[in-house]
């Protein structure tokens, strides 16, 4: 019989260094979450003087009118700051390598990344082709202008990026750890965090929802697989660069209000197969490249030395 392979996977790695206690992921939960509240505090003040430094018009609440794109980007840094915030909390009170909630070998695998950044082009150029073709889709045709779509796209690029990783890591990364610190089955770790990740998009209509839970769940569960966040934070990356990218080039297109918890009954079945296909290539890729899924369990301290039964010997010496 083949013995298995010793090793802890993803979701266990709250053991990695072998100093776990019970009270470390709650702990981390709170200070994630004050430290989240006064971060976005801070973004929101901020634009705000800045928004008046730089005497923009009054907006309908009372505050600076930072335009479409203004109020894009500061939504984008408002999530986006709890990128750190969950590396903090790893280190403290975690008490382990911040690169542990990337991937099992302690750091974020960019080779493995760029792999499954094209693997999403396909699912993910299906899934927007269908939110601006199906029937009853709002949308608007004014094309908005080389200068303006540039000016947009360049801060997208810049942000998007971080905003979607910023959400990979607190909830395929640092919740779907903290629960699996306390459960080995992977499916108990990798359901609250879809839950929650679908919660907090706020809720649209039932079919939104699920579209959500259902994303969660595949990108949980090839975060599991892969043994990092690399082939989520690829989907989620690519798949919000292009939602952006085309609400952008229409008049209209960043000022709209609806997410993705918005969805309708057809586009939630148009991204559920996206998810599926794109599950189903990333594992037909890490069949070939086989990237590591499991890492090193922690090392045992090392034996206290045995004293001999007996005093050793004195080795005899001539008298001077």
């Amino acid at each position: 019989m083949t013995t298995p392979t010793p090793g802890l996977p993803y979701h266990r790695l709250d053991h990695a260094t072998g100093r776990h206690r019970w009270w470390r992921p709650p702990t981390g939960a709170l200070l994630f979450l004050v430290g989240y509240v006064l971060a976005v505090l801070v973004v929101f003040v901020g634009s705000y003087a800045l928004g008046l430094a730089a005497g923009l018009p009054e907006a309908a609440d009372g505050g600076p009118d930072l335009g479409p794109l203004g109020d894009t980007a500061v939504e984008l840094v408002s999530l986006a700051v709890a990128l750190p915030l969950v590396l903090l909390v790893v280190l403290w009170p975690g008490r382990r390598p911040a690169g542990t909630v990337s991937s099992v070998t302690g750091r974020l695998r960019v080779g493995w990344l760029g792999r499954c950044l094209p693997v999403a082009l396909l699912p993910v150029g299906l899934l927007t082709a269908a939110a601006f073709l199906l029937p009853g889709a709002e949308r608007s045709d004014a094309w908005v202008g080389w200068r303006s779509f540039l000016l947009s796209s360049t801060v997208l690029v810049l942000l998007v990026p971080l905003q979607a990783a910023a959400e990979e890591y607190v909830f395929r990364g640092w919740l779907t750890q903290a629960v699996g610190a306390f459960a080995r089955s992977p499916w108990i770790a990798v359901l609250p965090q879809a839950v929650l990740f679908a919660a907090a998009h706020g809720w649209g209509t039932p079919w939104g929802f699920t579209g959500l839970l259902v994303n969660g769940l595949v990108a949980g569960w090839l975060t599991l697989r892969t043994g990092g966040l690399e082939a989520a934070i690829a989907l989620h990356v690519l798949n919000n660069l292009l939602a952006f990218g085309a609400s952008a080039a229409v008049v209209g297109g960043l000022s709209s209000e609806e997410t993705a918890a918005d969805m309708p009954w057809q586009l939630t079945l148009v991204s559920v197969a996206a998810d599926l296909l794109y599950a189903a290539l990333v594992l037909r890729l890490a069949r070939r490249h086989r990237p590591q899924r499991l890492a090193p369990p922690p090392a045992s301290p090392p034996a206290p030395p045995v004293p001999p039964p007996y005093p050793a010997p004195t080795a005899w010496r001539p008298a001077p």
